[in-house]
This record gives structure tokens, sequence and C-alpha cells, in this order.
């Protein structure tokens, strides 16, 4: 692995985003959004979705309602989503990889974990109970406890706060541009973990941009072990 910068201060916390990041809901959220402009003659394109993505969902709804000058509402189209999602989940919803062996690195350092996502509080609850992971966090910050959503600083400064620490000793994980600028805007410790659909945004700032959640350049700036069998 390259060299990456060593964190001013020790990790004392970990703060993760959810959608994409942790799941692979950014890939279902294309099925959905693919499904929805289809029934109205529409394509979701790259463009748009760079656009909405690691936003709060309503102004990701507005975005696409304007972007194609729409007749729905944001409560229309976030009722009809919500209905497709929630028939998705069931079967496809995945952790991404690494993400188990990370969080039980973590709680073997005795590292604080919390999750800071720009999702509405009842999607994440759905996520999170599928793999009964939510006890496993300190928290978890959604939507609606925020008003000013990424790439705003606000729920990673409130995150930090709430764990006590200030934002140079908390490892932000994320996987969107929008995300990476709220966390890098915070003074936190930033690291990109890039998806497929992710692999072109702009992530100048971070301190590095991760092959997946298994890269031991991860671990390495936690100064935790990393098992032999999940070295990336």
């Amino acid at each position: 692995m390259s060299d990456f910068p060593q964190p001013v201060s020790p990790l004392r916390a970990v703060v993760f985003d959810l959608d994409g990041l942790m799941f692979n809901t950014e890939d279902l959220y294309q099925d959905v959004g693919r499904e929805v402009l289809a029934r109205r003659g529409k394509e979701l394109t790259a463009e748009l979705l760079d656009e909405m993505m690691g936003r709060k969902s309503d102004i990701s709804l507005q975005i696409m309602i304007d972007w194609h000058k729409l007749d729905d509402t944001v409560a229309d189209l976030s009722a009809e989503s919500a209905e497709i999602m929630y028939r998705l989940l069931p079967e496809r919803l995945a952790p991404m990889p690494g993400l188990l062996a990370l969080l039980d690195a973590l709680e073997g350092a005795n590292i604080a974990k919390a999750i800071a996502t720009s999702s509405n509080r009842e999607f994440v609850t759905r996520v999170l109970g599928q793999f009964q992971l939510e006890p496993r966090f300190s928290f978890v910050f959604s939507s609606e406890n925020i008003t000013h959503g990424k790439p705003a600083p606000d729920v990673y400064l409130l995150a930090a706060k709430s764990l006590g620490f200030e934002p140079a000793e908390a490892m932000v994980l994320e996987d969107s541009q929008i995300g990476c600028r709220a966390a890098i805007a915070a003074g936190t410790y930033a690291v990109a973990v890039p998806g497929g659909h992710s692999h072109t945004h702009d992530f100048d700032g971070v301190q590095f941009v991760a092959n997946s959640l298994e890269d031991n350049r991860i671990y390495s700036a936690l100064d935790i072990p990393q098992s032999a069998s999940n070295e990336a």
C-alpha cells in the first residue's frame, strides 16, 4: 500500500455513512430511481445520480423533480420510492465487503462507532434491523436529526460532540463526494471508500481513498490489528 497521512490525534471513534458504505443500498436506490422515472418516461442519468447522491432524501427527490420537470411532489415520490425499496430489501440488501470484520475489530479495540446518514429514520431502522446491527453502535443520526444535510458539516460535528471527542479524533468513512466534503469541513479524519457508483467522484481533501472497508490503511490509521484473512 502507498503511504497515507497519519492522524494528527489518535483516532478514538469511527463514524460510518450508511448508504453505499455499509450496505449496497446505492445500487438499490438506482434501481428504485430508474423504476420511478421509467413510469414517467424519464431516465436516471449518471449526471442526475451524482447530483442526488449523499443528500437528504427530500432534497434528492426535489432535484429529481426539478431535473425532469415532474409534476409530482416530494411526498408523492417519497411514498412511491419507499414502496419499491421495501419490496427489494428482503432479498437484495447486503453488507459491503469488510463491514462486519471491521465492526468486530473496532469492538475488540474498544473504539467507539456511530452512524451519520442522510437517509430517514424509518429506512435506517429497516436496513440495520435486517442484520441486527443497530445495537452495535453508540447512536445513529438520520436526516431527522439535522437541518443542514451533507455537504454541510453539521451531522459530523454533531456526531463528534455526541461521542465526546474532537472532530480530529474521529475517522469518517464515506462513499460519496458530498459526504466526504461534509467530513472534511467538519475537521474529521475523512476517508473515501467509493463504490461502483462513485469511483468518478472528486475526493480531493480526503486523507486517502480506500479500496474497500477491507483496506489495511483503515486499520493502520486506527492502530488496530487486521486478521490475515481480511487483508486487502
